[in-house]
């Protein structure tokens, strides 16, 4: 039976355009583990979505002059685009304002709600006393009263690790004004994780192969374990369902409660626009599929507590047992893949404070397979890394470019000028041989890696095929061969060769270099789709749902999703036989080499800061 994966990409948040840092953790490494699990033969199903909900939403929206769903809109909108643009393969990239989303969360809550995990308390909630607005938890920092970092959210330190309240904090300011957030009583219900931590801590014990700093920082988060707020007071948001509460617009149900759903209600919308409305069970009940869930380091306690503990809970499986409910029992994540963050002189990217390069001015300069191959090789993946522009040129130049590129045009010229067609080859030596084997082998060691979701080892083991395959070629020498008529066999041979190993190597850069990828495979003489990549659809907010309370979604609204049939494309994780007597063109220089220039300088939109 073909194995189901799913793929939940982390929820970019709409406030603004997305830069290098956001795509850097979530974005690029969750597709290029997408398109090897497609090329593997797996059923993938790869699902994320505009995170709309929260107070930093509405700041925006005020700053602006519009209405929180006028910007929603709009960045919903660039965020579609930049993400398309940069070639991630998602079956639905939606967004949580959605009618469908708001009835899944519902459920959810309701489920936890009735099954005696959802708890009412009394607590001290922290307000903008120029405002009166709720402050969200992540917007105050202050020192951590446990370990004295400064800081630390309002929510936890990532120093410790440690949950915190807002109120535990030492000198609490707002992010968002600098303020000393005012402290006042107000109701609210919260999820009751203490009740869950055992069945958390047992299934965290089964997670052995979780990268190191993840596993770590979940089960230290089980430790000082509390009862955690999931509604708040905002006008902005998915109305609480129940009685009492559905109706009052300044009750909401907490962002990260929403967020995190949405990997649930996403498949769901996913199955009902492919026409098979069902079809997300396939991913999501009985433990037939694998869960990866790809986001920043910031965000783990939310994918290794919160969401399992909803789960968890929704299914009765707490200490308070309970009922199964509408989507009965869901599976749990499988793996945490976190990143480490992407910097810019040390800092991280931020928009506000203008350390920034967004994707759109990336995309329109340098194109997507550029900035793909950065984020796999000198990415943060398990540590915080810098971008330069010294070396991103480098990277390009050097590797992309003199080694990537220089081996496919050189290698198809030859073929082309001397034979018009891939040659048929004459019997193999030892040098045709080992190189040959030396990238058969290496598909096994690329997969291996790309199955624990190591790119760096990945990429890294097919780039040292690709420089082997350059030495082959300068060793063979195929350029005197071509002047020797009585040698025209021996140069089939090598050519031959080579085009076996650039088509190998092609395959294995796939996942990370898709665009280039179909470029390599028309070069080859080859036809049709080999990399599919993503559609955008303009779709309406149509799906039947009940819904409770106020402040709903307007059904037939508008938006953008991205989604795309990758089950015609050609790439599969396995040789391709170079068939001599393949017509050559002349090949197109396939890297663009960099103006050393920029590694000094920087772009005009994003100067290097002297």
């Amino acid at each position: 039976m073909t194995e189901h994966v799913v793929v939940n990409v982390a929820w970019p948040y709409a406030n603004g355009p997305r830069h290098i840092g956001h795509v850097a953790g979530f974005g690029v490494p969750s597709d290029v583990f997408a398109r090897f699990q497609r090329m593997r033969g797996r059923n993938v199903l790869m699902v994320s979505g505009t995170d709309e909900h929260g107070t930093p939403l509405l700041v925006q929206a005020d700053k602006e002059g519009v209405t929180v769903r006028e910007l929603a809109d709009r960045y919903n909108r660039q965020i579609v685009t930049d993400l398309a643009g940069l070639g991630l393969t998602y079956d639905l990239f939606t967004r949580t304002t959605t009618r469908n989303h708001y009835a899944v969360v519902q459920e959810l809550f309701k489920g936890l709600y009735e099954n005696g995990y959802m708890i009412k308390e009394t607590q001290q909630g922290a307000v903008s006393p120029s405002t009166g607005r709720t402050l969200p938890d992540r917007y105050i920092e202050g020192t951590c009263p446990i370990c004295g970092a400064d800081g630390a959210r309002g929510d936890q330190c990532d120093d410790c690790g440690n949950q915190l309240d807002p109120i535990d904090l030492i000198n609490p300011v707002s992010k968002i004004n600098g303020e000393t957030p005012k402290f006042i009583e107000t109701e609210h219900f919260l999820l009751d994780l203490p009740s869950v931590a055992e069945a958390l801590a047992e299934w965290l014990k089964t997670r052995e192969d979780w990268r190191p700093n993840v596993l770590k920082f979940s089960q230290n988060l089980l430790e000082n374990v509390r009862p955690r707020a999931m509604t708040r007071d905002i006008d902005w948001g998915v109305p609480v369902p129940i009685e009492g509460w559905a109706d009052n617009d300044a009750k909401k149900l907490y962002v990260w409660f929403d967020a995190v759903v949405g990997y649930l209600s996403a498949s769901i919308e996913w199955a009902y626009r492919s026409g098979k409305p069902d079809a997300w069970k396939e991913f999501w009940q009985g433990g037939n599929a694998r869960h990866y869930y790809f986001q920043g380091k910031d965000n783990i306690t939310f994918h290794s507590q919160i969401w399992p503990g909803q789960l968890l809970g929704y299914a009765g499986k707490g200490a308070k047992g309970g009922e199964h409910h509408l989507y009965g029992e869901l599976d749990l994540p499988t793996e945490i893949v976190s990143s480490e963050y992407l910097t810019m002189s040390g800092s991280k990217f931020s928009s506000s404070k203008g350390v920034v390069i967004y994707v759109k001015d990336f995309l329109a300069e340098y194109g997507p397979d550029a900035l793909r191959y950065f984020i796999a090789v000198a990415g943060p993946e398990n540590n915080d890394t810098d971008f330069t522009w010294d070396e991103f040129v480098r990277r390009i130049n050097n590797e992309l470019a003199n080694g990537w590129g220089n081996l496919v045009n050189r290698t198809v010229s030859m073929a082309h000028k001397n034979f018009g067609e891939v040659p048929t080859p004459g019997e193999l030596q030892e040098a045709d041989k080992r190189i040959l084997a030396l990238a058969e082998e290496s598909f096994e060691k690329v997969a291996a890696n790309l199955e624990q979701s190591k790119f760096k080892n990945a990429i890294a083991a097919a780039m040292h095929v690709v420089g082997e395959a350059n030495a082959y070629i300068a060793e063979m020498e195929p350029w005197k061969l071509a002047k020797d008529d009585s040698q025209r066999e021996r140069l089939a041979t090598v050519l031959w060769t080579a085009l076996q190993v650039v088509s190998d190597c092609n395959v294995m850069l796939t996942p990370f270099l898709p665009f280039t990828a179909q470029k390599v495979h028309e070069t080859l003489g080859r036809t049709g789709v080999w990399a599919a990549e993503p559609q955008i659809e303009e779709v309406v907010d149509d799906m039947p749902v009940e819904l409770i309370g106020v402040g709903l979604p307007e059904e037939g609204h508008p938006y953008p999703i991205i989604t795309g049939d990758y089950t015609q494309q050609q790439a599969t994780w396995s040789r391709v036989d170079v068939v001599p007597g393949t017509a050559l063109s002349k090949p197109k220089p396939l890297v663009q080499k960099l103006d050393p220039e920029l590694a000094e300088t920087g772009p005009e939109w994003a100067p290097v800061q002297k």
